[in-house]
């Protein structure tokens, strides 16, 4: 391997303190002979003839300084595999190591390689291991703001072992596992990285990283991977579950006015294909695919929520390759097809060119209409992580709904700091669509528009953005997720931050400033916000956020039903429309402890917030004036707003992890002091990690607005991505709920309905 020459960075305690910065040669990767032993250790005779990778940087908190602690990274490979392996130098007693679950590693130490397989410097691979070689892999995306999406899943085989100087682990990654550019003289991006905790969760990296520029554009190249035997691989997975539920039904002679009722065992059957048509190319299919989900969604608050709340995907068939579809403005969410029948994408990267086409049938409980459903997804890749793409998405679902969307978009790369991107998309539908004047639901046709466009500048201690965005009245994307119609604003932010310092007591301070201002389509004032906040990192990885906001906010009577005006009376009770200034602080502390204990804690207050008197519950109807003198229409007003958490993560021992919470929000009317909701959610969950790959876990949530109790106890076995067993057992209960079948609450606890399930799936692969 290359050594790369010294410079002087003048960083850190020592002005002088020398690093190599210079690596800009592409490293040969060695062909090995003969397979290390994947158990951990670096005893095999093969390591000796790696590629070495050492003098590793700080990165963070330092910036490019010298690391407090050394690593050495080792890289070889042969016709099916890429060996990747660690020593990482600490003392046994500060190493941070749990028997995790996947993906579930960040808390712990761990290291971390980065591939570039098509050297574009716009999507890569970050696998993370930590000191027992568990496995977190991801997938990061040029300019995806919230950092690398761990929804894939690679097969994989990596060990690890604790040493009597720190660490090592031992990585076995299949080609064939991987999306990549193959052929003589072809380089892919290439970096190695390590977090250690107990320093401020100090970042090492093998390659200097400016935090002003794209680390995709500063990682190394590897090269010399001339003899991968290029390997057609099919994947069959069939999946078999096994289910009983119970669900509460009416009957007058039981204490409840009702009983549980058990359904017969119902058996799901699917299967599941993804066949590598090229190492760049993938078809992926799914018959009656098994979507049972064993992880659930968190608890929301959903009390006064005007508008849709977006629930990530979790399902692995709609996971993989899902970044192909993601675009600024989420005219793709795969949420929406809910029970496909059979579904089917394909997805790949030639040259210049990516694409990806998705095509699916749902189908719909109780009723013999089905949707049909399909995306296609292009993208032209040019200058230096610049694109220019298009999209097309079609929902038709009987009669009665049909919705067509077709866009293009486009990043382009100014500077390594500056850039530009934009999308604009048009839908044609043809669906009911609520007419406030006439307070009826009309089937017409009806076209649309949304677009958004940003101007970024990512300096180092210096930040800004301006943007604009919009969707129109008849716009829908029945395939994405739409918050909001009617809607068109400008935007803007700056961000100022100081030079790290890990020495000091505050490592560092940024602050972020924000203004927005929103119109609808009548030239009305939707919104007029600013906000000011802070972020404060200290020692001992204690961080504290706070945050204020002012907000000129306006809602009007159309936006909620029937328009007043010559034929009709509107929906409003009073005027036909509600104004206020509203003002919103808060703030949040997190605190590492140690390996065993974390905790977060927070706050916030709106004065004035909207109270759009929809009710909550049973428990808390409306209070408003106009409801309570009787009247049906709607009276928002302005309220008080608070709200608080506090969560704890607990590591009792090294396979058992606990996390509580606990979060509060009311929400009181100014004007008669009458609260419209008081809703707490308790949380907790349970892992223990019996192995590596078995484990049991218990969730709990309980929320009071509604007097919701959702539980699940639930064993796993999952050796590898595809292969898994699961017995589980959920439970919908209630406490202190109300009883739809005597019209009444009841004083105690009630289960509403249950189900027991067994999953099984098995992954079938073979090289073609």
């Amino acid at each position: 391997m290359l050594i790369s020459p010294l410079i002087v960075l003048g960083q850190g305690d020592d002005p002088k303190t020398m690093i190599p910065n210079d690596r800009s040669r592409p490293v040969t990767i060695p062909k090995f002979d003969a397979s290390p032993v994947i158990d951990g250790k670096l005893d095999d005779e093969v390591w000796k003839r790696a590629a070495v990778f050492d003098n590793f940087i700080q990165i963070q908190p330092g910036d490019n300084i010298a690391p407090s602690r050394e690593t050495i990274a080792y890289v070889g490979y042969d016709e099916k595999y890429l060996y990747v392996a660690f020593h990482a130098f600490e003392d046994p007693s500060l190493i941070r190591a749990t028997i995790a679950n996947r993906d579930n590693v960040d808390a712990d130490d761990n290291v971390r390689f980065t591939l570039d397989t098509f050297n574009d410097e716009r999507r890569a691979y970050v696998f993370f291991f930590n000191p027992f070689g568990i496995q977190a892999d991801s997938v990061l995306t040029d300019g995806q703001q919230n950092g690398p999406d761990f929804s894939v899943d690679i097969v994989m085989e990596s060990k690890g072992v604790l040493l009597a100087d720190g660490y090592s682990v031992e990585v076995k990654v299949p080609f064939k596992s991987l999306r990549y550019a193959s052929g003589k003289g072809q380089m892919w991006g290439f970096n190695l990285g390590r977090r250690i905790p107990h320093l401020n969760n100090e970042n090492v990296s093998w390659m200097p990283i400016q935090r002003d520029v794209s680390s995709l554009r500063q990682i190394g190249k590897i090269t010399g991977l001339t003899d991968i035997k290029n390997e057609r691989s099919l994947e069959i997975v069939p999946s078999v579950t096994l289910s009983e539920s119970g669900e509460r039904i009416e009957d007058a002679s039981q204490p409840f006015g009702s009983r549980m009722l058990n359904g017969p065992i119902k058996k799901d059957i699917g299967v599941s294909l993804k066949y590598q048509i090229t190492p760049n190319v993938t078809l992926d299919a799914a018959v009656n695919p098994d979507f049972a989900e064993v992880e659930a969604d968190a608890p929301v608050v959903r009390a006064n929520e005007r508008f849709p709340i977006f629930f990530p995907e979790k399902r692995p068939f709609f996971l993989e390759g899902i970044d192909y579809f993601r675009t600024p403005l989420q005219v793709v969410n795969t949420r929406n097809i809910a029970d496909p029948d059979v579904a089917v994408k394909l997805t790949g990267k030639t040259g210049r060119n990516t694409f990806g086409l998705l095509s699916a049938i749902d189908r719909f409980p109780g009723t013999k209409t089905k949707a049909y459903i399909g995306v296609m997804r292009l993208k032209r890749d040019f200058g230096v992580q610049s694109n220019i793409g298009m999209i097309a998405t079609t929902y038709h679902f009987g009669a009665q709904k049909h919705n067509n969307l077709v866009g293009v978009d486009g990043k382009f790369q100014l500077t390594p700091q500056r850039l530009i991107d934009f999308q604009v998309v048009g839908t044609n539908s043809h669906r009911r669509y609520y007419n406030p004047d006439t307070n009826a639901s009309e089937y017409r046709a009806g076209n649309g528009i949304a677009y958004s466009a940003n101007y970024d500048y990512t300096g180092k201690n210096i930040g800004y953005r301006f943007g604009v965005s919009g969707r129109s009245r008849d716009y829908r994307a029945d395939v994405g997720f739409t918050r909001r119609t009617n809607t068109h604003g400008v935007s803007g932010g700056l961000r100022l931050g100081t030079e790290p310092n890990a020495t000091k007591t505050l490592i560092s301070f940024t602050t972020r400033s924000s203004g927005s201002f929103s119109i609808d389509e009548q030239g009305r004032l939707q919104s007029f916000r600013t906000s000011f906040n802070t972020y404060w990192s200290f020692q001992k990885q204690l961080s504290i956020e706070t945050g204020t906001d002012f907000e000129i906010a306006r809602v009007y009577e159309d936006e909620f039903g029937a328009r007043r005006n010559a034929s009709q009376q509107g929906i409003f009770f009073g005027e036909n429309f509600r104004k206020a200034n509203q003002f919103t602080s808060d703030a949040e502390i997190d605190k590492t402890f140690n390996e065993k204990i974390s905790a977060s804690a927070g706050y916030g207050i709106t004065t004035n917030a909207f109270d759009f008197d929809f009710g909550a519950s049973e428990r808390y109807p409306r209070i408003s004036p106009g409801a309570l003198a009787g009247n049906s229409k709607l009276d928002p007003g302005p309220a008080f707003n608070f709200q608080y958490f506090f969560a704890v993560d607990l590591q009792p021992t090294e396979p058992w992890s606990i996390e509580l919470s606990y979060e509060r929000e009311q929400l009181r009317r100014n004007d008669n002091k009458l609260t419209a909701f008081d809703s707490n959610i308790y949380s907790l969950r349970s892992t223990y990690q019996f192995t590596r790959f078995i484990f049991t876990r218990v969730r709990l949530d309980y929320e009071t607005v509604d007097g919701t109790i959702n539980s699940q106890l639930l064993f796993g076995w999952s050796p590898n991505p595809g292969t898994a067993f699961y017995v589980g057992y959920n439970d919908n209960s209630n406490y202190r709920a109300f009883n739809e079948f005597r019209n009444r609450f009841d004083d105690g606890f009630r289960r509403d309905g249950r189900r027991f399930f067994i999953r099984m799936s098995y992954l079938f692969r073979k090289s073609i």
